[in-house]
């Protein structure tokens, strides 16, 4: 830091100091909030409408991912997208865009209703606490939010809402021809006009309500199914696949993690998949994110094929084979250890001559299957699709007939088979899949070549060390009584088998998808209730939208009923379950049933139901009549040119949601399309993710972390408390205790400084180190910019009314052309190398023009906007500078006065030349040749050829 004893202080009682900072920052902050500073007008009436020209402004929806209010705060890592979006937004304000900007708070969660369990607080109490902390942390900052249009997921008034997104999806199906969401009284109308027959064929009024809501259940986009869920009954609750670590166990408490089928609410995502795909192509967002969701979904094509039982003639076995052409290489099938089958098809004692590999040691099929299945329930998805393990499994008992070669195929169960993909079944074609393969040889099952090897290994399956596998190959030993495949290319045989397939209603092409359908219930009390109730014989009823918001009710134990952690044969009782006044109502629906009993749905939805949206309710954040306005949402959100999906022009956050919010929030968005609520179909047409910022972590010699501001660096090592410790880069966190708060580094320096600090860093798009010491070096960018406006004795404004030299002219729009480039490509750390050599031609100078000085503040204006505003009306100005005109360059003095031209001999160098940016080729060559170097390197030689590249190259070819 700069010197700040009391005599330099007395002697410059005007220097830009952390005091003078904090000063000038929190009275711009309250400036900014009473003034509504960075209020966007909506296009047209309403709490938020703004003259009907707003229209006409272009616009910047520009979003930050909602963050969780921890109670732990803010560390320096935290703020740095939202510092990055603030600088985006306030260029933008002053590049003459209506820009909204703002922020909410994802507050519905685990961490506050664990903390709840624990102390007996409400969670809202603790969350509420914990958002006014991350609020104030926020405003230090300076960000310019319109906090008229901030909210919390956990506000009635905000998760109504969201209650009335998830019944618009209960009561929509997928229209497959349509390629869209439909209401499901369509449905309903189409079967009971007939024109869609039931499944038994029997009208529509002859069902009885359970029959017809089980019916619609199978298409509702919203359902409730018998599902394998991750329970863990140490916790108490069903977990998602991301809450449950690559060992099996829960990620908060260590617990193991069991496969158990529980009725569960689901989202059918999968109906979307091809939508998914498809239009991303029409999103600017980083390839490698793209790329990701590519492959979470999964599209495949392929086939579904029957097998059915061999004792049983109406029982079968469906499968779906992306290699269709391989099925007379079939010799086995393994069903995933819940395949609903699995219980129909064991017999009672194993068929004479099993071979006693497939038993498992058992002495009944039905113990073999209760056993492997409890072993399988035990591991998580990681585990049972690891390809280097053994792989385990055990024989059912029953045989299915491979509907081609009419062979007796033995059904296995094994855990590498997940009932998430596909049918929950496959056809194992041993000799030419890896996986099928080391299954084959550890149970001693036959394999058949049916793909002709490329290599010399022959076409015995039993000789070979791996399996074979090829789409650029002939089908072998595949001809049967009815079929032949024998000669054909893998695409050939795969359009034949399949046609075959159809034709006689055992199977047909069809598209499958590795995404599967979104389970989407919690055992947890802290989260959106569902407007669901049960009625006596257990159909689901939607609540009308007049009971909507349905509220948590206040209870008195928030902690679900947990159990012995390694028992899986427990069920979840969620704290919603044990208060019987909420839970059993008499309700009119207003469906003319009158007032009847019903029971209300006691799971909550998962934390991720709030921000599957929130950025509509950013548009219109007040209106209790409807989800958005249309006119709003047309303004902010719909589709333009260039971007033809709509939605948000920037979102920033973390590359970790890649798959999980980002999907979810996409696949509710288009079902709100479909349905005519919002004219956009993508939430977020541009994504940016910001990097990390990490921090040392410095461990003793039990690896345990030690605070890390309390560690001296001594010859290149490390100490603490005189002890060495070792140094690592990693997380900043509490727990690493490495740690920085805003909070420290604004007391010492000031907001300006943390936030030009964290844009000077580096690309933001890439991971960086934060070092504490180097925050000096923006503090001083911020000293000199103040020091050549205002005078640090007398605090009196230097600067003169004097037209610049040319060489400064220069300096500054050549500043002004790079940073305006820079802050529209979000390249903020290029932004300010190029203010800082400006900043420091001009603190050379004797005199600065005013006309330089009040260009400079407002360069800097986004990234230091505190500063900025101050020395701006200091300048004399009395409006704020945010929506001032940003600079704009001067092309003539963009260009630099001379380049240097280099002039080539036989390909060698032999003279430079500073030449005009705009000479044309002529006038240089006539330069070049009459250069005393070039005619020395000539020697009086004749020239064969001249090559002009005006203004940097002449090459001379001489005779």
């Amino acid at each position: 830091m700069s010197e700040t004893t009391p005599a330099a202080e007395a002697a410059a009682p005007h220097r830009y100091t952390a005091q003078l900072a904090a000063d000038v920052e929190a009275r711009w902050q309250d400036f900014w909030e009473r003034e509504g500073t960075f209020n966007a007008p909506n296009p047209r009436g309403g709490e938020l409408g703004g003259p009907a020209e707003v229209t006409d402004l272009p616009k910047k929806f520009i979003m930050d991912m909602f963050p969780y209010p921890s109670g732990a705060g803010l560390h320096v890592g935290h703020p740095l997208g939202y510092i990055a979006t603030d600088v985006f937004a306030r260029f933008h304000r002053m590049t003459g865009h209506n820009v909204l900007h703002t922020l909410g708070f994802d507050a519905f969660g685990l961490p506050a209703e664990q903390y709840a369990v624990q102390t007996g607080t409400h969670p809202r109490v603790t969350t509420e606490a914990n958002m006014a902390t991350m609020k104030e942390q926020l405003r230090r900052l300076g960000l310019g939010h319109d906090k008229r249009r901030s909210f919390a997921t956990i506000d009635p008034g905000y998760y109504k809402w969201t209650q009335w997104i998830f019944l618009q999806i209960f009561n929509s199906w997928y229209d497959p021809e349509a390629r869209k969401a439909r209401p499901i009284d369509e449905l309903v109308e189409q079967f009971t006009s007939g024109a869609r027959p039931t499944p038994d064929g029997r009208p529509w009024d002859a069902l009885t309500a359970v029959e017809r809501a089980d019916i619609l259940s199978d298409y509702r986009l919203a359902y409730a199914s018998d599902s394998p869920v991750n329970w863990c009954p140490g916790l108490g609750t069903v977990l998602a696949n991301e809450e449950v670590t690559s060992d099996g166990r829960s990620e908060r408490g260590n617990f193991p993690v069991f496969k158990a089928k529980l009725r569960q609410w689901m989202m059918r995502i999968t109906a979307y998949g091809d939508r998914l795909l498809e239009d991303l192509d029409d999103l600017d967002w980083p390839e490698a994110i793209k790329l990701q969701q590519r492959n979470w979904i999964g599209r495949s094509e392929g086939a579904r094929v029957d097998f059915p039982i061999s004792f049983d003639g109406d029982a079968k076995i469906t499968v779906f084979t992306t290699r269709p052409d391989t099925l007379f290489g079939a010799t086995y099938m393994v069903l995933a250890p819940e395949h609903d089958l699995v219980e129909k098809i064991v017999p009672a004692a194993w068929p004479e001559g099993t071979h006693e590999v497939w038993t498992g040691g058992h002495a009944t099929p039905a113990e073999a299957v209760a056993e492997y299945r409890k072993q399988a329930a035990a591991k998580s998805e990681v585990e049972r699709q690891a390809e280097a393990k053994d792989k385990t499994g055990v024989f059912t008992g029953a045989f299915a007939v491979n509907p081609v070669s009419g062979e007796n195929v033995p059904v296995f169960i094994a855990d590498y088979v997940l009932m998430g993909y596909g049918t929950g079944a496959i056809m194992a074609v041993p000799a030419h899949d890896d996986r099928d393969f080391a299954f084959a040889r550890a149970f001693e099952l036959p394999m058949h070549c049916v793909v002709q090897p490329s290599d010399d290994r022959g076409t015995d399956p039993s000789t070979w060390d791996e399996s074979f596998d090829s789409y650029d190959a002939r089908i072998i030993n595949s001809a049967g009584a009815e079929v032949s495949l024998d000669g054909l290319t893998v695409p050939e045989a795969k359009t034949k088998i399949t046609e075959w397939l159809a034709e006689r209603g055992i199977g047909e092409g069809t598209v499958n998808f590795r995404l599967r359908d979104w389970l989407f219930s919690r055992q947890r009390y802290w989260g959106e209730p569902f407007p669901i109730v049960y009625d006596e014989d257990g159909v689901a009823h939607a609540l009308p939208e007049s009971m909507l918001p349905v509220e948590l009710p206040e209870i008195d134990d928030y902690a679900p009923r947990t159990f012995d952690p390694d028992d899986a044969d427990t069920s979840p009782e969620t704290p919603l379950s044990r208060n019987e006044d909420w839970v059993d109502v008499v309700l009119d629906l207003g469906d003319g049933a009158g007032p009847r009993p019903y029971r209300r749905e006691t799971n909550t939805m998962p934390n991720w139901a709030g921000s599957c949206w929130y950025e509509l309710r950013y548009l219109d954040p007040h209106n209790s009549d409807r989800l958005v306005d249309p006119a709003a949402e047309a303004y902010w959100m719909g589709p333009r040119e260039g971007q033809p999906a709509g939605g948000v022009d920037l979102y920033v956050g973390g590359a970790e949601h890649a798959v999980l919010h980002l999907l979810y929030a996409r696949f509710w968005h288009k079902v709100l399309h479909d349905l005519g609520h919002i004219s956009s179909y993508e939430p977020f047409h541009k994504l940016y993710n910001q990097g990390m910022i990490q921090a040392y972590v410095y461990r003793d010699s039990r690896g345990f972390p030690v605070p890390a501001a309390e560690v001296e660096e001594r010859d290149g090592k490390y100490f603490y408390a005189g002890e060495q410790v070792k140094r690592e880069l990693g997380k900043m966190g509490k727990s690493l205790k490495n740690a920085v708060t805003p909070d420290e580094i604004c007391a010492e320096y000031g907001a300006d400084t943390l936030r030009l600090y964290e844009m000077a860093m580096g690309p933001l798009d890439v991971s960086r180190p934060w070092d504490t010491r180097a925050v000096v070096g923006s503090y001083r960018f911020l000293q000199r910019l103040w020091r050549n406006v205002v005078d640090e004795a007398t605090g009196e404004v230097t600067v003169v009314d004097e037209e610049p030299d040319e060489e400064t002219l220069r300096a500054l729009h050549k500043a002004i052309d790079g940073v305006r480039a820079d802050m529209a490509g979000l390249r903020f750390n290029t932004a300010i190398a190029k203010a800082t050599e400006l900043n420091n031609h001009v603190t050379k100078l004797s005199r600065v023009p005013r006309t330089v000085a009040e260009q400079m503040v407002l360069l800097v204006a986004p990234l230091a906007p505190h500063i900025a505003e101050e020395l701006w009306r200091k300048l004399g100005h009395t409006e704020s500078l945010a929506y001032a005109d940003y600079p704009v360059a001067d092309p003539a003095y963009v260009q630099d006065e001379t380049v240097t031209c280099v002039v080539q001999v036989k390909g060698k160098v032999k003279a430079r030349l500073e030449v005009p940016p705009a000479i044309a080729d002529a006038d240089l060559e006539q330069l070049a040749l009459a250069d005393e170097a070039v005619q020395a390197a000539l020697g009086g030689a004749g020239i064969r050829k001249v090559i002009v590249r005006a203004p940097k190259l002449v090459n001379i070819v001489p005779a």
